[in-house]
């Protein structure tokens, strides 16, 4: 025994050491599960210096962030994403557009929102032409940008105001000078040419095109200040002999009045209606300063028929498109500095489906060049709302809006929406399942009278052409939240508290 413990001296013992998990003993705080790490993101040049810790991502870096990517690849990974940033930066699109589909309370404004403030933060003007809801009045006042109120007692928009662009023609020359004065020129024929379509259900013939157009010249050359719609009116009516000739009366007065006839009974609509009256055939109210967000809050509308409020939203988007040209053109001349703005048209099937022809009134209000910077953000809820519309012609020229669109972002929709959708984006089987369980309600909850989480409120799918869509949950800041509820007027009206007080 000796001579074995004599043996055994020299040896080392060795200390008992915890398992990767712990100490696996009564109280030694073993651990059954293993936490992941924490993850960030960076650039290469950012974390080049942690390899071989740092790991590459499938999903873009470059614009606003939105929030987790969604999925088995990528899941964790931030998801950026802008068609500004998009266009400019990544070279990850053809325009800068998006168009966003889903369906009511999937919370599309809130995507568009949060991309409205990111591009704020990268110097981008987020402008906002007609907010029905409001959904961005909060959005803007927080900004401290402008908001332009327009209804009866409110605010009015004149149709024919030329804006800011013979104050600009004043200071721009040659080619500059006749562009600026050429679209102004254009958008507020277009714009008359919407409202009698509006009133009618019809666009006008060629002849009372012709004759609109020429009555606008006149007003330009001899009215002292600024005409309004019933300006207008009285001018046509007065049946000056440049106007017979467009007309092609003949020499016949007659012939003349029963031309006119249609299109003095539209005007008369426009400007002897209380409710259009007051809106068009007054001078505008308020001027937009574009050097800083602006929004058309025409929430005060909504309880009017569908074809007020499309008047009111293509009357704000003529007003606003011609400023931002307006804007450009000063800044090629060197007279202003250079901006990009980020344009949202929400509620874009209200104006399309009203009446037959829109379609095209609409483009031509809304064309803008890709390299004036400007980014477009177009709104519905499915492509059944573009379907709606009069004509086979104007639903293939309104899908189109959607095919042309940079990249397309799809919330929760029906099933029936994904086959619709395959005739303008590619949709894998596994992607048109997910963006269809989104839209399926969840199951009842009757715990406290609340129903169950909705699977599909604040998730994306981002598709670019026909490469894999980018599923994403978007993540607001706890600064977001206040801008973001639309729910305001529903805060302590639980049922058991209505009536109670």
């Amino acid at each position: 025994m000796a001579a074995a413990l004599k043996a055994g001296a020299g040896k080392r013992v060795k200390a008992p050491k915890p398992g990767s998990r712990g100490w696996r003993t009564p109280g030694g705080g073993a651990s059954g599960y293993l936490a992941p790490p924490d993850q960030w993101r960076a650039s290469t040049v950012q974390v080049c210096g942690l390899w071989p810790f740092a790991a590459g991502s499938g999903v873009p870096s470059v614009g606003v962030p939105l929030g987790r990517a969604l999925g088995a690849t990528n899941r964790g990974a931030t998801v950026c994403c802008d068609p500004i940033s998009w266009f400019q930066e990544g070279n990850l699109i053809l325009n800068p557009s998006v168009y966003v589909l889903g369906l009511p309370a999937m919370g599309k404004s809130t995507l568009i929102r949060r991309m409205s403030l990111g591009l704020a933060g990268f110097g981008v003007t987020p402008l906002f032409f007609g907010d029905l809801k409001p959904d961005y009045v909060d959005l803007v006042e927080a900004m401290g940008g402008q908001v332009i109120p327009l209804g009866r007692g409110r605010g009015g928009l004149n149709v024919l105001d030329p804006g800011a662009a013979l104050a600009a023609a004043e200071r721009l020359d040659g080619e500059a000078r006749r562009q600026v004065l050429a679209d102004m020129r254009t958008r507020r024929h277009t714009m008359v040419g919407a409202l009698l379509t509006l009133m009618r259900r019809t666009p006008p013939t060629v002849l009372e095109d012709n004759i609109v157009g020429r009555a606008l010249r006149i007003l330009d050359d001899r009215h002292e200040g600024i005409p309004v719609l019933g300006d207008l009116l009285n001018l046509i009516r007065s049946a000056p002999d440049e106007l017979r000739q467009m007309a092609l009366d003949r020499g016949e007065l007659d012939r003349y009045r029963a031309t006119t006839q249609d299109l003095e009974a539209a005007l008369i609509a426009l400007v002897d209606d209380d409710r259009l009256g007051a809106l068009f055939n007054t001078q505008t109210t308020e001027t937009m300063d574009l050097s800083r967000p602006v929004v058309f809050d025409v929430s005060s509308l909504n309880d009017e028929d569908d074809a007020i409020k499309a008047a009111v939203l293509m009357s704000c988007w003529s007003a606003g498109f011609g400023a931002i040209n307006v804007t450009h053109a000063l800044a090629d001349a060197g007279l202003e500095p250079q901006r990009r703005f980020f344009v949202v048209l929400d509620e874009l099937w209200r104006t399309l489906r009203t009446a037959p022809g829109l379609v095209d009134r609409v483009d031509a209000l809304t064309r803008l060049n890709r390299q004036w910077g400007v980014g477009q953000a177009m709104i519905s809820h499915t492509t059944d709302d573009l379907k709606a519309l009069p004509s086979a012609e104007d639903r293939a020229k309104a899908l189109g809006f959607v095919e042309r669109a940079g990249f397309v972002v799809l919330g929760g929709v029906p099933s029936r929406e994904v086959d619709a959708l395959s005739a303008v984006i590619s949709l894998s089987e596994a992607e048109a399942d997910l963006v269809t369980r989104w839209s399926s309600p969840d199951s009842w909850n009757s715990t406290g009278g609340a129903t169950g989480h909705r699977p599909g409120l604040g998730k994306f799918l981002i598709k670019v052409g026909s490469r894999p869509g980018i599923p994403v949950q978007v993540q607001l800041t706890e600064i977001e939240h206040a801008v973001n509820d639309t729910n305001k007027r529903w805060h302590g009206q639980r049922p058991s508290a209505i009536g109670q007080e």
